[in-house]
């Protein structure tokens, strides 16, 4: 296993590595020697703008429907589902636009920028776990639904950071004595993700993120005006999945996604690193991994046969997989061209994926609880069986005449 005081330097830094190390074990983390830390320019939607390989004209045309109107004809891909998408990116657009004149792009290559000075006067902490209560009470009332704290793990930061602008890789600028990553998970509609492949189900992507970037850059507004540091980030900065499994929201899933208890794999994760002091929590296990060793619908149903059928493993597909972590990994290559192919992004491995359900009724939650145990076929037979999964028509979200929403 890599060693994160190597990282971190020094003897905080050992101390870092034993806490890391230990985490690891209690999240199914296996970090091996060949570990290397992840360049943003190399995720598939940086490539998309410099590498010949992805950059291609379907990419750009994906890339303008979030600007134009270019419908299509079928179901799910007309004017007003593509109206309904690019609407629902306003707040998180809002943040990340307002620094081109800068060249900064926040929530996707920058962290949040505070919209006060920090304050001079920093705030004294008697008890980290009454503190620890407050910012989660504080996440909650900003509109996050899961909200987990963990320490801050230099391995899962960017070695670099993508310039938009200038399509080149720059370094990250954080400030020293960062201990702490809080993690906030915004919920993403169900009924809407359950038309993808659509346009329509990608506004509860958009959705999410613009809920995720205003709260998020909101309880780092409060950390700050505390005295204390507060880097509010989502696409940009860090990897997101470590942090949430860490943080005891989610269990890592064949998919790709981190697989929460309350919404599956239905969420959009954001972080923000701080020096606040505070309690952390322990990664949990509600039987994901298990399941997912003999589930495989998200690997099945893939329109791009993405995802993998076999065991875990360290082999990367392409410079898009990170390199020494042993782990489901995805061809992201092939998932990226499926979306430029239908002009909007994909979620059919969430919309397949047995976690996939509305856990405020009681059936739904036995089947869960089935899941996490040695019946955990039968769970997923009768997940089958029971036809859960299936793509719901759009124009029956719309409510369109001859049609009946299902409940």
């Amino acid at each position: 296993m890599t060693n994160p005081a190597a990282i971190q330097g020094g003897p905080a830094g050992a101390v870092a590595a034993r806490v890391s190390q230990a985490n690891d074990t209690a999240a199914g983390i296996e970090v091996t020697e060949a570990f290397e830390r992840f360049d943003q320019r190399d995720d598939i939607y940086s490539r998309a703008l410099w590498d010949d390989e992805i950059r291609s004209k379907a990419a750009s045309d994906f890339y303008k429907t979030h600007r134009m109107m270019m419908p299509r004809r079928g179901d799910g891909f007309r004017h007003r589902d593509y109206a309904l998408r690019n609407a629902g990116w306003v707040g998180a657009l809002t943040f990340s636009e307002r620094g081109a004149a800068t060249q900064i792009r926040e929530g996707f290559q920058d962290p949040f920028v505070s919209c006060y000075p920090p304050s001079e006067l920093k705030r004294e902490v008697e008890s980290p776990e009454a503190m620890t209560a407050e910012i989660k009470r504080i996440a909650r009332t900003f509109g996050a639904e899961l909200v987990g704290i963990t320490d801050y793990d230099p391995r899962w930061t960017y070695s670099g950071k993508f310039n938009f602008f200038t399509r080149e890789s720059e370094p990250l600028d954080l400030p020293e004595g960062l201990t702490s990553a809080i993690v906030l998970g915004f919920a993403m509609d169900k009924d809407l993700i359950d038309t993808t492949p659509s346009a329509l189900a990608s506004a509860a992507v958009s959705l999410g993120y613009s809920r995720d970037a205003i709260a998020t850059a909101s309880l780092a507004e409060y950390i700050s005006n505390s005295g204390y540091n507060a880097v509010a980030n989502m696409n940009d900065t860090a990897l997101a999945v470590p942090y949430a499994i860490k943080a005891g929201l989610a269990e890592y899933g064949r998919s790709n996604l981190a697989i929460t208890k309350e919404y599956g794999p239905r969420v959009r994760f954001a972080k923000i690193f701080t020096d606040l002091p505070l309690v952390h929590d322990k990664p949990a296990s509600f039987g994901v991994r298990e399941f997912c060793e003999v589930c495989r619908r998200c690997a099945e149903d893939c329109p791009s046969k993405a995802l993998p059928f076999g065991e875990p493993t360290v082999e990367p597909y392409n410079r898009s997989t990170i390199k020494g972590v042993r782990k489901w990994s995805m061809n992201a290559e092939r998932c990226f061209g499926y979306w430029t192919k239908i002009k909007s992004d994909c979620a059919v491995c969430i919309r397949v994926c047995p976690y996939n359900k509305d856990f405020s009724k009681w059936y739904f939650r036995a089947g869960r609880w089935l899941a996490g145990t040695r019946f955990r076929r039968v769970a997923l037979w009768l997940d089958v069986k029971l036809g859960y999964g299936k793509r719901r028509q759009p124009k029956v979200w719309w409510g369109d005449p001859g049609t009946e929403k299902k409940t």
